[in-house]
């Protein structure tokens, strides 16, 4: 059968191969294309991202991959936000124009932002070939960055290349998806009037995760009686963890049967590790897990919290996902709008006001205290999963996008 187009998608990471660690979004995405009749060409950093190393890339086995990978050299960073990270995305927005230079045969480049001057130089090398450009938002930088840098004046100068960067990089877009309205609009905002747009929220695979339960969760022993409370993903400054762990502790002078499972690492351990002891709280670190170990603790798990400071620019975020997946009624801090209206309407959670520790505890007790409620939302998380998180189901919405700029 005859190829459909020539695709290149960029991300500047992914878990590639049996890589424990890593984004999935867009090799998902890349799978599904390949299975629709796209031949697709691969592109990313040769740093992995989330290990913070160099990939040994001559012995990593990309054998399950249906696409064509190729690898852009990339500085080493300690740290997500540090200025060698900057520095290392301005090195490899320019070794992609020289990529692109070279490999310019494809009917639609398909981008992630940030990094933000990196999505630029591709979005020119794509405006310069005459090759239609989509633009996938997938955080909003230096709105991120503002959580741990924000002074007045200074944070403003210091910013101002970002914003810049991303403002051309959504007007050279010829389509925008975001995985919020709330990214969405923003490239939106920026980007030519009426050009086509999507949401596809980042999702997971609903077989895959529910394999992961079904395989591992009897090996997870739980003592009776005792309730999980579970939040997976990074530990960072973005994520409120430090007044999750007071709250636990508080919730634990009546319900010494609660206990928190973190699944997840990052720069915050240690300090968190210093906050558990100090409080005493009942914590378990279980580090990163294997997707499908992660998958079966949130399934033995009876709440989840998405826990992430007042200030965070994060919307619907990769962890969403999983949570709905497992079943459990979700206590959210964040405070995007779009999400917050999401979990009351949809009933799969509450919301809370982030850094209260008192508040926090008065959520978590309440869903303790109600069993009922907790079944209520659990099956309500669940079908809101299956109906819009499900990426089989989901992802043909950008499928559609690409097929409609191709033609």
């Amino acid at each position: 059968m005859p190829s459909k187009g020539h695709i290149a998608i960029y991300t500047q990471d992914a878990k590639l191969g049996h890589e424990v660690k890593g984004a999935t979004r867009y090799v998902y995405l890349a799978t599904l294309l390949c299975e629709q009749g796209y031949d697709v060409d691969f592109i990313t950093s040769g740093f992995q991202h989330w290990d913070k190393q160099q990939r040994d890339i001559m012995h990593l086995d990309l054998s399950m991959h249906p696409f064509t990978v190729h690898f852009i050299e990339e500085p080493v960073y300690p740290k997500n936000m540090c200025p060698q990270r900057i520095w290392a995305h301005h090195v490899v927005s320019k070794r992609v124009v020289k990529f692109f230079d070279e490999h310019h045969a494809y009917d639609l480049v398909y981008c992630q932002i940030p990094p933000n001057d990196v999505a630029r130089e591709i979005g020119k090398c794509a405006h310069k070939y005459g090759i239609p450009f989509i633009v996938d938002v997938n955080d909003l930088w230096p709105e991120a960055f503002r959580v741990a840098l924000d002074v007045p004046v200074l944070s403003d100068i210091f910013f101002a290349p970002f914003y810049k960067q991303a403002k051309a990089t959504y007007q050279l877009a010829d389509a925008i998806v975001g995985t919020s309205q709330e990214y969405r609009d923003r490239g939106v905002r920026d980007a030519r009037s009426g050009i086509p747009n999507e949401v596809v929220y980042v999702g997971n695979q609903l077989a895959e995760f529910d394999a992961g339960v079904a395989k591992n969760a009897v090996l997870i022993n739980k003592p009776a009686g005792e309730i999980w409370v579970s939040y997976a993903g990074t530990l960072s400054a973005c994520y409120d963890l430090e007044t999750l762990v007071k709250a636990i502790g508080m919730v634990q002078k009546t319900h010494p049967e609660v206990k928190l499972q973190i699944l997840g690492d990052g720069a915050e351990r240690d300090n968190l590790k210093a906050v558990v002891q100090s409080t005493g709280a009942g914590v378990t670190f279980h580090g990163y897990l294997p997707y499908d170990k992660m998958a079966a603790w949130l399934s033995r798990s009876d709440i989840t919290v998405n826990s992430l400071v007042e200030k965070a620019a994060q919307s619907i975020v990769t962890k969403i996902g999983d949570y709905l997946a497992a079943g459990k009624p979700m206590v959210n801090t964040s405070m995007s709008a779009e999400f917050r209206a999401k979990v009351e309407s949809d009933g799969f959670g509450v919301n809370v006001q982030p850094g209260s520790p008192d508040k926090l505890a008065a959520a978590v007790t309440a869903l303790v205290e109600d069993k009922w409620h907790r079944k209520q939302m659990g099956e309500a998380a669940r079908k809101i999963a299956e109906e819009q998180f499900d990426r089989p189901h989901s992802y043909m919405k950008t499928v559609k996008l690409i097929e409609s700029l191709i033609r």
